[in-house]
C-alpha cells in the first residue's frame, strides 16, 4: 500500500503578532486556528504547517500553547519585511521546504517565487494614500519604495491563484487597479481575537454601572492617513475630553505631537504606547467611544473589537466603514471638525445602552474561525 502523502503548507509568518498591528493580529490568529484545524483531523488530508519566522522569539510568542504540535515545523530567516534580502534570499528558504503550496498574509512576496501561491490583500494603501506627505523617508527612496511596491504587489496578485480580501470594498478597490484578479479574489472577513470574544459574550459591561469618563480612545498607528488631525483640531472645542493614543509604533508620533502644540491641547492627549488587551478593554469600557477617523482603511478591526468591549465607535464616513460597522457606528465627514463633534453629542444625547447593543450584535457577525476555515478549505482545494 502507498504511503500517503504529508502535504506541506508553508506560511509567512514574519508578519506575526502584536509588534506588526492589523497585519499582526490577523496573521497569529489565523496561524493559530489553521493548526488546530489540522489536528482535529476532519478530513483524511495529512498536513504540516512550515511557518517561517524572523525569529525563535517570534514563534514562541505567536504560537503560545502551539509551539511544540506535531503538525509543524519552524525555520527561522533572521530576514525583514519589505527588504531586498526578501526578495532575494527568502526564496531560498521557501525552496529548500519543497512546499506544496505557500501562504503569504501580505503583498510582500519575492518575485522569484515559483511554487503554488496563495495571499491575503489587506488593502492597496499605496494606490489611494501617496506622496511624501505620506511618508517619513527622503523623497528619492519614497520614490524608489512607492514603484517596487506597485511592482511586487502587482507581480503578487498575477501569481497567486486566490487572494483573499477582508471586505467587499477591498475587493472592489482590488478590481480596479488588478482587473486580471477579478475571479480568484474571496471576501473573508476578519474576526476578533478571544479575548474580545469573551467580552462580548458578557450580558453587560463590567462597568456598565460607573461612570463614563469624558475620554476619547483611539487605537493603531499614526500614519497621516489615520487623521488624527481632525480628532486633535476638535479638542479645542472639546475642552472636557481628553484623547487616549493607544500605539505600539512611534512613527509619524513626532508630527502628531506638532499638531498637538500647534492647537494647544497638550493637557488634553496622552500617549499610552503599547497596551496589551486586557487593558485595552478595560480602558474602552470607561471611554465615551473608540475614535476611527481613517480616511483609508482596509477593514478597521479596533473599531469590532471596542464594539465588542461594549464601547460605542465614532468613524468616519468611508466606504469600508459603513459596510463593516453597519448601522452600529455614528459616522462623521472625516474632513469636518464639526461633523465630527456632531456625531461626539449625538451619540452623548442618545440611549447608550442601545448604541453598545447595536455594536454587540455587529460584533457578533465576525469570527476569526470562520475566516481561518475558510482559507483552510481553500488550501484543501488547491493542493
Amino acid at each position: 500500500m502507498a504511503v500517503k502523502k504529508t502535504f506541506r503548507i508553508g506560511i509567512d509568518a514574519r508578519l506575526a503578532g502584536p509588534k506588526h498591528a492589523g497585519i499582526g493580529r490577523y496573521s497569529e490568529n489565523l496561524i493559530k486556528r489553521l493548526i488546530e484545524f489540522s489536528l482535529q483531523k476532519e478530513d483524511k488530508t495529512k498536513i504540516k504547517f512550515i511557518l517561517f519566522f524572523f525569529d525563535l522569539n517570534q514563534a514562541k510568542e505567536v504560537l503560545g500553547d502551539l509551539f511544540s504540535s506535531k503538525n509543524i515545523e519552524i525555520i527561522t530567516t533572521g530576514i525583514k519585511h519589505y527588504g531586498l534580502r526578501e526578495q532575494f534570499i527568502l526564496p531560498g528558504f521557501y525552496k529548500k521546504a519543497a512546499l506544496d503550496l505557500l501562504y503569504v498574509p501580505h503583498w510582500n512576496v519575492p518575485i522569484a517565487y515559483k511554487g503554488k501561491l496563495v495571499i491575503t490583500i489587506h488593502d492597496l494603501l499605496w494606490y489611494e494614500q501617496k506622496g511624501t506627505n505620506a511618508t517619513t523617508l527622503k523623497p528619492w527612496i519614497y520614490l524608489i519604495k512607492y514603484f517596487a511596491h506597485k511592482y511586487v504587489s502587482r507581480k503578487a496578485a498575477k501569481k497567486a491563484l486566490s487572494i483573499f480580501v477582508p471586505a467587499e470594498t477591498v475587493k472592489d478597490t482590488v478590481i480596479r487597479y488588478y482587473p486580471f484578479a477579478k475571479n480568484k479574489i474571496i471576501v473573508s472577513k476578519e474576526g476578533i481575537a478571544s479575548i474580545y470574544q469573551k467580552s462580548l459574550e458578557e450580558k453587560s459591561s463590567p462597568n456598565q454601572n460607573q461612570r463614563i469618563k469624558k475620554q476619547l480612545i483611539y487605537t493603531g498607528s499614526l500614519y497621516p492617513h489615520k487623521n488624527l488631525k481632525i480628532i486633535i483640531k476638535s479638542l479645542k472645542k472639546l475642552p472636557k475630553y481628553k484623547l487616549l493614543i493607544a500605539s505600539s509604533r512611534s512613527i509619524f508620533q513626532s508630527q502628531i505631537q506638532t499638531l498637538i502644540s500647534n492647537y494647544k491641547v497638550k493637557n488634553q492627549v496622552v500617549f499610552l504606547g503599547f497596551v496589551p488587551d486586557e487593558k485595552l478593554i478595560s480602558i474602552y469600557q470607561e471611554s465615551t467611544a473608540l475614535v476611527q477617523p481613517s480616511l483609508s482603511e482596509g477593514f478597521g478591526l479596533t473599531g469590532i473589537e471596542a464594539m465588542a468591549s461594549h464601547t460605542p465607535v465614532l468613524a468616519s464616513n468611508i466606504k469600508v466603514f459603513k459596510e463593516i460597522y453597519q448601522d452600529a457606528a455614528f459616522f462623521f465627514d472625516p474632513n469636518s471638525s464639526s461633523s465630527f463633534i456632531t456625531a461626539l453629542e449625538n451619540l452623548e444625547s442618545g440611549n447608550r445602552k442601545k448604541v453598545v447593543d447595536e455594536g454587540l450584535k455587529v460584533a457578533g457577525q465576525y469570527s476569526f474561525d470562520k475566516m481561518a476555515k475558510d482559507i483552510w478549505l481553500q488550501f484543501l482545494k488547491l493542493l
